[in-house]
């Protein structure tokens, strides 16, 4: 992994974390209509506002470490790079 940006993304019931070239994708709910805006990154923890189908923008909270190791991937190996994260388009 060469990349110190990942990118976050959404389409229909799917969340993507882009990085490098790893591309982690989970189930969100359907009613997700895009992220807004990242406010924390912390090393696999995330903070960011999302817009919501029916219930407007809302802060939201992404630990992406039993993500992870659900894929059986490090986490520390796989999230010591990241700098930073975006939003971006989906990409499936």
């Amino acid at each position: 992994m060469t990349s110190n940006v990942a990118i976050l993304s959404n389409q229909n019931d799917m969340t993507s974390f882009r990085c490098g070239d790893y591309n982690i994708r989970f189930r969100t709910p359907s009613i997700l209509k895009e992220y807004t805006r990242i406010k924390e990154w912390d090393n696999g923890y995330l903070v960011v506002m999302a817009d919501y189908e029916g219930i407007g923008i809302v802060e939201e909270y992404i630990d992406l470490i039993p993500i992870l190791r659900n894929l059986h991937i490090n986490p520390g190996k796989f999230l010591n790079n990241i700098q930073n994260v975006t939003i971006g388009a989906y990409e499936s």
